[in-house]
């Protein structure tokens, strides 16, 4: 916590040693409140500059939160205090600052999860959905049907066993192939390789780390083929090859025999927006997509280190 003063007429602005740290500014010198606006967001200045200047004629508690700027480091500063006509008459303000970086950030992280869950809820329908729909094409009764289903959903389950890390945080969650290929299994008509999916990638092991966001990408773009690619068509195929490219792995997603492929307008909703974070931070890579008129084709450029993490 640190204690400030600010003087309305000649906007001379004093702190104690905290808030100087906090602001990360010379104590030596005179500071105004200009001064420190400078270092106030700029998304955030004008707002703050306009709470300040109509706190001289508040009465009562006021609070208002910003980020500032030092040097590379973005910190949140909660700026709190009290109004009242004696203030106003002696032409000063006074109150505190806090650093409430740890609290934004905790309360960014965790708007970042409830929209990442329910993105994943509504992927999770949208399979169900997909599913039931692949089932009751190759079905040849009501019990078959629920038998076809109950399998795909079991093998769902299993991949998503897989790709948990293991007690301990040791060893490989699997080989590359063996994962990709139990991944997609639920998705194939045949519920095999000999159908219309095919998996063809050299033989690596996947880290734990690695196979966790391996499979976030690949049930996403899963996800999408079966909403609007080559998976929503009773013809349409998917191969999914892989190759070494010196320190990187890529894999190249295919599809064709689907409905017409449209290229989405701009970068995309939050489905792309997840790929994009989950391939940078998780695998290290990048992800590219070309709208051919046969079908999507995605390449999934990865770190090869990082694959095996």
């Amino acid at each position: 916590m640190a204690l400030w003063t600010w003087n309305v007429d000649t906007d001379a602005f004093v702190m104690d040693r905290r808030g100087y740290e906090l602001w990360d500014v010379r104590i030596d010198g005179t500071l105004s409140f200009e001064d420190l606006s400078d270092k106030i967001h700029p998304a955030d200045r004008d707002r703050v500059r306009a709470a300040f200047i109509a706190t001289r004629a508040v009465v009562g508690l006021y609070e208002i939160d910003f980020r500032i700027l030092c040097g590379l480091d973005i910190r949140w500063v909660s700026a709190r205090g009290q109004g009242n006509d004696e203030d106003i008459l002696a032409r000063s303000m006074t109150g505190i600052f806090l650093d409430v970086t740890s609290r934004k950030q905790a309360e960014e992280g965790h708007e970042l999860l409830a929209g990442e869950m329910s993105h994943r809820v509504k992927n999770l329908l949208a399979i169900a959905t997909g599913l039931t729909q692949i089932t009751s094409r190759s079905a040849s009764s009501i019990t078959d049907m629920t038998f076809q289903l109950t399998q795909r959903l079991t093998a769902l389950g299993r991949a998503h066993d897989l790709v948990r890390p293991l007690p301990g945080g040791q060893g490989k969650a699997a080989l590359l192939g063996d994962l990709i290929t139990i991944l997609l299994a639920p998705y194939d008509e045949t519920a095999a390789f000999s159908g219309r999916i095919r998996v063809a990638v050299p033989r690596m092991g996947v880290g734990e780390g690695a196979a966790t966001g391996l499979a976030l990408v690949i049930h996403e773009l899963a996800t999408n083929s079966l909403k609007y690619g080559a998976l929503s068509s009773a013809t349409g195929t998917l191969d999914l090859s892989g190759k070494n490219a010196g320190e990187d792995v890529v894999l190249t997603w295919t599809e064709q025999g689907g409905p017409e492929v449209v290229a989405p307008d701009g970068d995309g909703g939050y489905g792309s927006r997840l790929l994009k974070r989950t391939m940078s931070a998780h695998l290290g890579g990048t992800i590219a997509y070309n709208w051919t008129l046969s079908g999507a084709q995605v390449t999934l450029t990865i770190d090869g280190n990082r694959l095996s993490v």
